[in-house]
């Protein structure tokens, strides 16, 4: 698989230089690659308990991404997955470490375990007071011994860096630590396995499934389940973690395992505020890409009990740029439009043929969604087919507040519908075709020409001529044709798209933006959309007729 990288012996120095070229001087590394990568705070003064994490690389931005006033004091990167070192721990250790002590804070992994308990070893013989606290969160697997320790760390990185901060003792931080590792639980779940930079990829999760519960290095989890869609995920997350729920107020983790869009972590926060452990949940942190597993498509919670101290821990500020900040949850806000924009509604009237007609049209646009959508892939953003079938939708559910029996009034409604249900710059053209077409048909045209007058009007504002490579090139000879027939039109319009194909220039559209060598062969799919409209419709030539009579 392709990656941005030079190789995988570098990467990780490579890394690591690259995010401290924006550090304003504030953090630093020290001078040991390629096998001592330890990142420090350029600031620090020993004056204060110093807090050291690490563990292999490809969670970023942990742990280095940590590293500043209120969290870190040092963090030691492994390779790729792997463990650092026991002289890149120690080197860490001393780097940072002064008369108030050093506090490690190691995920349950055997490598971390032993390589920073043997450094803590080491460092306490030159006389330093070092502690180490192990993190073990994930409640994915309850059978093991010894759970993993996963994006619940964050936890203790905060809260016991802000008592740091505040000059708590190494004794008070450390007792801290240990009662957040106590309280916090996290699970996760993925689509999709992590690519490892100089490996090949593992394609263990089937079409159609996710995995629940799998490590942050791409271990296997817990068991595969059925995916169906974001709510259904979350509820087999909140699942996992009910039964493993403290008393009292939550804050909850909302972690981007590194391939998921901010999109889709937007949904699945409002999917977990919305689970049945909602109500539990005060605040949240993030969503936001903190704890990763390189590209892993996937997410995971954590949860901690809070008291009133630990809010204000969670809260305080810090330095670090990838801290997204402990912000509390609350009900969406709503405003009403402004004067203006609350939409007109017509006079709803009955016609079951005009109904039947328009029901027949949209389910043709829904039923192409998937085929259009990879069309679309070939010449634009590959989303012609769900904005089409978006639209369709909206129109049906508004079918029973529609004028039917009134074709003026009904053209101008479904204007006014698509203009709110349908985006991009087709929900535009569409919105005025059917505008214009209300408008020409009040002045006595027939079906036929006020639809000829719409596509005039959309040929005038937006700046497509038929040749373009539009859906003009199979609108404009299906219109002109209509009079003699459905079948007639629908040859016209198959014509039409097909020629579009041979159109390797687009002059309008999105597909004017992409070279000619990917529009060779494809049909456009706006056309395409057109052509499969006309075609179907031939199924139902009286329905067709009547209605552009």
């Amino acid at each position: 698989m392709k990656q941005f990288i030079n190789s995988k012996e570098t990467l990780v120095t490579e890394a690591i230089d690259g995010t401290l070229r924006t550090a304003g001087g504030r953090l630093a590394r020290l001078d040991g690659y390629p096998h001592i990568k330890v990142v420090v705070r350029a600031d620090w003064d020993r004056s204060k308990v110093a807090l050291v994490s690490g563990g292999g690389s490809g969670h970023e931005p942990s742990h280095a991404g940590f590293v500043g006033q209120g969290m870190l004091t040092a963090a030691v990167c492994g390779e790729v997955f792997a463990s650092p070192s026991v002289d890149a721990v120690l080197a860490g250790i001393l780097a940072v470490t002064g008369k108030a002590g050093c506090l490690l804070i190691v995920k349950n992994y055997t490598g971390d375990r032993l390589n920073f308990g043997l450094a803590a070893e080491r460092a306490r013989a030159f006389g330093l007071k070092v502690n180490m606290v192990i993190v073990d969160d994930d409640v994915a697997l309850p059978d093991l011994p010894q759970a993993r320790g996963v994006a619940g760390t964050l936890f203790v990185h905060k809260i016991a860096g802000a008592l740091a901060d505040q000059g708590a003792d190494l004794d008070t931080v450390t007792e801290a630590a240990k009662r957040v590792i106590g309280g916090a639980i996290s699970i996760g779940m993925s689509l999709d396995t992590c690519t490892i930079p100089g490996a090949p990829k593992e394609d263990r999760i089937g079409l159609g499934k996710a995995e629940l519960g799998l490590g942050i290095h791409g271990e296997a989890g817990v068991e595969q389940v059925d995916f169906s869609n974001a709510r259904a995920a979350m509820a087999m997350v909140v699942d996992r973690l009910e039964p493993n729920l403290s008393p009292g107020p939550h804050v909850a983790i909302l972690n981007n395992l590194g391939g998921t869009t901010p999109l889709e972590m937007a949904v699945l926060a409002e999917e977990l505020t919305l689970s049945r452990i909602g109500g539990r949940i005060r605040w949240l942190i993030g969503p936001a890409a903190l704890m990763t597993s390189l590209d892993m498509h996937g997410f995971s919670v954590s949860l901690l009990p809070v008291s009133k101290a630990d809010e204000a821990a969670l809260q305080a500020p810090v330095a670090p740029w990838a801290w997204p900040g402990c912000l509390a949850l609350g009900p969406v806000s709503v405003l009403p439009l402004p004067d203006g924009l609350t939409p007109i509604r017509p006079l709803p009237s009955k016609d079951p043929e005009t109904r039947a007609f328009i029901e027949r049209c949209c389910n043709i646009l829904i039923e192409a969604e998937d085929d259009l959508n990879v069309l679309d892939l070939k010449s634009g953003d590959g989303d012609t087919g769900s904005t089409l079938a978006t639209a369709a939708r909206a129109l049906i559910r508004a079918l029973d507040r529609l004028p039917l029996a009134d074709l003026t009034q009904l053209y101008r409604a479904i204007g006014l519908e698509l203009s709110q249900t349908m985006g991009g710059s087709s929900g535009v053209l569409l919105a005025i075709f059917f505008a214009a077409a209300g408008d020409a048909s009040s002045s006595g045209r027939d079906a036929i020409g006020a639809l000829k007058a719409g596509l005039d009007r959309i040929m005038q504002v937006g700046g497509a001529q038929p040749g373009d490579r539009t859906m003009i090139d199979a609108l404009l000879p299906a219109l002109n044709a209509l009079e003699n027939g459905i079948g007639a039109a629908a040859r016209e319009a198959r014509q039409g798209a097909d020629a579009t194909a041979r159109i390797t220039r687009a002059r309008a559209g999105r597909a004017s933006y992409v070279s000619e060598a990917s529009l060779s062969g494809h049909n456009d799919p706006g056309a395409e959309a057109v052509a499969r409209l006309f075609e179907q419709l031939a199924d139902q030539p009286a329905l067709l007729s009547s209605r552009t009579a």
